[in-house]
């Protein structure tokens, strides 16, 4: 039975591989920070096979403590502040979780792995917000990173530190750099799920209106479920190297009104929605659009879910969350 360590596993995208993981016989093992934390109940309650471990991505010992109970054969470091519009607000605590947390999660595994440094293998979670001030369309693996974003820039940090870890000391070290993907287990501060869950909850009686910043920044938005087949195949390859994981389409936010208001039967949102400077960023990322032929061609993989189910499948699972909620009927 082969055995894998993740970290995040409480995000939408830890919830996803684990459930992954289990379906082809691992033993998944994840790593929770602090015995309290507010998401213990729900890992528990949606992946009650997956064994849990203490650990702190800022705290080295804690990470080769995590190794040593679990020993695992592959590592998945997703774990990170990952709300961009945060990493302002709290630039040191960003950079140091997201960026230097990847270097501890490294030599970790560097330490951990002794005199076989193939021995574990490691996936990082990359971001497309390293491109930040795109200088290619659409973004591939080789395009310069740009970033504009405290977040961004610790991405940065954390993807270069992976490289030179498989450069320097022979660990199988993939990163992914993943373009947005998003799904019903979205956090609602993100703006895929702040408008699903606004757009049920207009729709049930229970929300006015929707506030948001920019409408016409553009995104290559993916699902989630979808993404993490992709760091799995990673990991599967004979060497490490690192993959642009996108659909290669690209949608505004603008688009994302359309198909979810559309979704409940409203054409025309200009009532419902209004705009806010304070959820503008400072600098704006104003397109992304991946290059997956890569990750097509050497790993075979493709995305199934397309960007209007995608948006079905949030609002409606929002739909039925809220009326469960407020004690509705739909």
């Amino acid at each position: 039975m082969p055995r894998a360590l993740i970290t995040g596993i409480t995000g939408q995208d830890g919830l996803y591989l684990s459930e992954l993981l289990l379906s082809k016989g691992y033993e998944v093992w994840g790593l929770i920070r602090g015995q309290n934390n507010p998401k213990l109940d729900l890992v528990r309650r949606t992946v009650p096979d997956v064994r849990l471990v203490t650990g702190d991505l800022t705290d080295l010992s804690s990470l080769l403590r995590a190794l040593d109970a679990a020993r695992p054969e592959e590592v998945y470091n997703l774990g990170a502040i990952s709300y961009v519009a945060y990493s302002w607000e709290n630039a040191t605590l960003t950079s140091e979780v997201t960026g230097k947390g990847v270097l501890n999660m490294l030599e970790a595994v560097r330490l951990h792995a002794g005199d076989d440094p193939g021995a574990v293998r490691f996936y990082q979670a990359s971001s497309s917000e390293m491109f930040g001030k795109v200088q290619e369309v659409p973004q591939r693996e080789s395009t310069l990173l740009w970033p504009r974003s405290p977040y961004g820039v610790a991405k940065v940090f954390g993807h270069y530190m992976t490289i030179n870890y498989r450069e320097s000391y022979g660990l199988h070290a993939s990163s992914g750099i993943l373009f947005n993907h998003e799904s019903p287990r979205r956090g609602p501060e993100f703006v895929t799920r702040k408008v699903s869950q606004a757009v049920a909850r207009i729709k049930l009686g229970l929300q006015d209106s929707l506030t948001l910043g920019n409408l016409d920044a553009r995104r290559d938005w993916g699902f989630a479920g979808d993404y993490v087949d992709a760091m799995w195949r990673m990991l599967q390859q004979p060497e490490a190297d690192d993959y642009v994981v996108a659909t290669g389409r690209t949608h505004s936010i603008r688009d994302l009104l359309d198909a979810a208001f559309g979704c409940v039967g409203v054409e025309d949102w200009s009532g419902y929605v209004a705009q806010d400077p304070r959820f503008m960023r400072p600098a704006e990322v104003d397109l992304l659009i991946g290059d997956p032929s890569k990750a097509r061609d050497v790993l075979g993989w493709e995305p199934r879910v397309d960007f209007e189910r995608l948006v079905a499948m949030m609002v409606e699972n929002d739909l039925d969350e809220q009326a469960e909620l407020a004690g509705m009927r739909r």
